[in-house]
């Protein structure tokens, strides 16, 4: 990714915005915007997708799971918990955890079906803490599919 590229990327933040506008902002042609963000999108490197304030949605929240695992294949850990029913996003990390999860709840599907459907299925977990968010700033996050 080179700086080019995050130009197009900052211009994307408005997800409307066509690529005519913004190859005629950054000083690109067209063709240019629409194969890089192509290049980009194909490569994982970028999503682009509706984001939403997870307190506007009604009947739902937002819980941290701090993870500690029994064996230190972080990265495989974290890929099996990313794929679960409702995670919105995983990080491996330092100090006391070892796995961050940002997981979506509702009505339908609250913190005990999270545990008892989706992380039991994985296996050599020696702890879990769950941390229920009550108020967030700045945090969006795409629509949960649960």
């Amino acid at each position: 990714m080179d700086t080019t590229d995050i130009n197009i990327i900052n211009e994307l933040k408005d997800g409307r915005k066509s690529f005519k506008v913004i190859a005629q902002t950054i000083g690109l042609a067209e063709g240019t915007v629409r194969s890089r963000v192509k290049k980009l999108r194909n490569s994982g490197q970028l999503d682009i997708t509706a984001l939403v304030d997870p307190e506007a949605l009604p009947d739902h929240s937002v819980v941290m799971i701090g993870i500690c695992v029994k064996d230190m294949d972080l990265v495989k850990k974290g890929k099996e918990f990313s794929e679960l029913r409702g995670v919105s996003s995983v990080s491996v990390v330092t100090g006391r955890f070892d796995l961050i999860l940002t997981v979506m709840l509702s009505k339908k599907f609250g913190i005990l079906e999270f545990y008892t459907e989706e992380a039991s299925k994985i296996q050599n977990v020696q702890s879990v803490e769950t941390f229920v968010v009550y108020k967030s700033f700045n945090m969006k996050m795409a629509l949960p599919v649960v």
